[in-house]
This record gives C-alpha cells, sequence and structure tokens, in this order.
C-alpha cells in the first residue's frame, strides 16, 4: 500500500503531463510543407527547457514546502523520527520520482533530435555557396564565380547553403545571430544552412582556436531585400566576366598600326 504522501507524486505526475502535453503542442514543427527556420526551433526549444525546469522547480518547492510545514517541530513537541515506510511506499518514493525525470529528460531529447534533424535537412530550393576559410579570412565563392572576403551577402527569405572546407587549419564558421555553427576542415567538406529572413546585417565569427590572430577573424552575413540582391549578383557577375575576357581584336578592314622604322647599327 503506497504511503499516503505519496499521492504528492501522483499529482506531481499529472501536473507534469498536463503541462509537458501543452508544452509538445506548442513546439512541434509545422508539416504543411512550408520552410521551417532552425533558429526558430532551437529559440523554441530553449524555452521548453526554461520552461520545464520553471515547473519542476515550482513542482518540488511545494513539495518540499509542505513537508516541512507538516513536520516541523512546535514549541514543547519532542523531537520526531523517521516516517516508518511499508515496503510498497518506499519503492513508491524511489520509482516515481525516477519515471518523473526519465519521462521528463527523454521528452526533451526526443525534441532536441527533432530540431537537430530540421537542421541538418537542407531543403532543395536554396542559395549554395563555397567558403574557404583560412588564416584569418572568410572567402565566399558564388555560383556565378564572384569571391566576396569577410562579407557574405545573401538574399532574404531563401534557404543558404554554406559547403565549406580550410586551406589550413581547422576553423568554425559561427552564426550566433541564426543558432549554427559548424567546423571547416582542411581535406574534408562540411555544410550548414540558414534561413535568413529579414534584411539586416549580422554577425561572423571564428569559434575555434586557430592561431594568434584567432579574435579578429570574423565577418558579416549582409541580408539584403531579393531584388537588391538580384542586381548586386548581377552587376559583380558582369564585371567578372569583362574582368576575365580577352583583349578584343583589330575590327576588320581597319589597318594595323605600322611598325617603327628599323634602326641603322652600322656607325
Amino acid at each position: 500500500m503506497l504511503h499516503k504522501y505519496s499521492r504528492l507524486w501522483v499529482a506531481g505526475i499529472a501536473a507534469m503531463a498536463a503541462a509537458g502535453s501543452a508544452m509538445a503542442g506548442k513546439y512541434i514543427p509545422t508539416t504543411d510543407g512550408a520552410i521551417i527556420d532552425p533558429a526558430a526551433e532551437w529559440d523554441g526549444l530553449w524555452a521548453l527547457v526554461l520552461e520545464d525546469i520553471t515547473v519542476m522547480g515550482v513542482l518540488f518547492a511545494i513539495v518540499l514546502a509542505y513537508l516541512i510545514l507538516k513536520y516541523r517541530r512546535r514549541p514543547g513537541a519532542e523531537g520526531g523520527g523517521a516516517v516508518k515506510l511499508t515496503t510498497g511506499a518506499a519503492i513508491a518514493w524511489a520509482l516515481i520520482p525516477a519515471f518523473i525525470f526519465l519521462a521528463d529528460d527523454l521528452f526533451i531529447a526526443v525534441r532536441g533530435w527533432e530540431v537537430w534533424n530540421v537542421q541538418r535537412t537542407v531543403p532543395a530550393e536554396r542559395l549554395e555557396i563555397k567558403l574557404e576559410s583560412s588564416m584569418y579570412n572568410w572567402e565566399y565563392t558564388y555560383p556565378n564565380g564572384v569571391t566576396t572576403d569577410n562579407e557574405l551577402k545573401v538574399p532574404a527569405g531563401k534557404p543558404v547553403l554554406l559547403r565549406m572546407t580550410s586551406s589550413d587549419v581547422v576553423h568554425t564558421h559561427y552564426m550566433p545571430d541564426f543558432r549554427i555553427k559548424e567546423d571547416s576542415m582542411p581535406g574534408r567538406v562540411t555544410y550548414l544552412w540558414f534561413y535568413p529572413q529579414k534584411p539586416g546585417k549580422h554577425l561572423v565569427t571564428c569559434n575555434e582556436f586557430c592561431g594568434d590572430g584567432h579574435s579578429r577573424m570574423s565577418g558579416s552575413v549582409v541580408v539584403l531585400p531579393p531584388e537588391e540582391y538580384a542586381a548586386w549578383y548581377e552587376r559583380e557577375g558582369a564585371k567578372l566576366k569583362q574582368a576575365a575576357a580577352p583583349a578584343s581584336p583589330i575590327p576588320s578592314g581597319e589597318a594595323a598600326p605600322a611598325a617603327p622604322p628599323a634602326q641603322d647599327k652600322s656607325v
């Protein structure tokens, strides 16, 4: 037979189950085919953890306060002793809290795994950019061959995939506003993706100690309106083509410039 105060744990299970159900419904990703923003999902997971530990902390504080008041030593009363528990009550006091913590931990772990899968599943419609990191520089190469150093320009409203490598040591491309970082390593190609949705400027920094100049290895992500990005992309692509074009041949019908007269070396 359960000890009479074990019903407090039963009430706790019910309270945490109700709270967990409400929070699960709040943070489960949509399934309507829309692109899910990983940054928002990580923020949601962190909010879930905070709500979870708050519920647990309040519950345990209530139980502790009740037991302190219930079994406090009153004036003139003798000191009390431990409550004699039956075998069933002892098992209940050990297993019920353990199951509460286990269920809670599993719930958080499953939610974290869901968010991780979102982060590692790249949308089919994306802008793909190559990144080569080096001491102490980020070099981005766009599909049309345009390169930029330490400034990644991207359009708002389109997922961006970075395929990364390093020319020297391990660096970590960290974008705190997008809640994402990933190592770039020599001899390997790694990737990360993020979903910029509003125009603005965001920090990029190296999050792996890579040498004496590590603290200066920073850059920016500049999110542009789609029309402004398209104009920049076309303009820079045209400049690149013009610079790579060979020298124009002499138009037909025009005579080549006369060679200079030979010098008379007989003296």
